[in-house]
């Protein structure tokens, strides 16, 4: 079992938390959630913990009062695919702390998270001390890595690029986004988002331009990148 007791990148800046008094779950594992909230509770101090099964949910939980001063956020949901959640978290709520904790640690599906905008990754299967510790860091403002992580090499990191570019991207840039990957056009985003397709067009060429592509298909495939399958190794 791994026991992550130092950050590997001690010097790394993350949002400071003053004091995590509510922690939301984001996870569709009740076993898992359960026993991961009573950990916060029992070693971490955490006041008030709360859980959502899906994306969807989280989201509508962190736009209601209190918010909660930490997200604990594994990337397997039912409603996202790949980073997808992630990226749409922070944009959603940029000042809110997301602390990922997965069953997968590829070092650079960790790098990717990082470029997204998590403050820190801890895998499963980590002792709780892990977790105390990872949330002790969070408040103090540091990154929290798991023991041995080494950043991707030279080349490998492409992916983990395409992320940082994707997460630029404002909630509703990221959202037109989404519905371009589905094929939507701008006419249609335009009735399903209820604003001008003018205004679309507008976030498109401000799209393109942070992502640093040429086209709408071209950002797409970027788009593309923050799915697991260009993440993990092949074979």
């Amino acid at each position: 079992m791994m026991n992550a007791t130092q950050p590997a990148m001690p010097n790394a800046p993350a949002p400071a938390v003053p004091s995590i008094a509510r922690a939301l779950i984001v996870d569709d594992h009740p076993l898992f959630c359960d026993a991961l909230a009573l950990t916060l509770r029992a070693l971490a101090g955490v006041g008030s913990v709360e859980t959502a099964a899906a994306l969807g949910a989280a989201l509508e939980r962190i736009e209601a009062e209190p918010a909660p001063d930490l997200v604990l956020l594994d990337l397997d949901l039912p409603d996202v695919e790949g980073l997808e959640g992630l990226l749409r978290l922070c944009a959603t709520a940029p000042d809110l702390p997301v602390l990922v904790v997965s069953s997968m640690t590829d070092p650079r599906l960790i790098e990717a998270a990082l470029a997204a905008g998590a403050v820190g990754f801890v895998p499963k299967h980590s002792g709780r001390e892990a977790f105390r510790d990872a949330l002790a860091a969070v408040a103090e403002g540091r990154r929290y890595l798991p023991e041995g992580f080494s950043p991707a090499g030279q080349g490998e990191s492409e992916a983990a690029e395409a992320i940082e570019r994707l997460a630029r991207l404002t909630r509703q840039q990221a959202r037109i986004l989404e519905l371009l990957c589905q094929g939507r056009l701008n006419k249609q985003i335009a009735w399903e988002l209820s604003i001008a397709e003018t205004t679309v067009k507008a976030h498109v060429t401000a799209i393109m331009r942070k992502l640093g592509v040429q086209s709408r298909t071209q950002a797409v495939l970027l788009a593309h990148q923050a799915r697991f399958s260009s993440l993990m190794p092949e074979g």
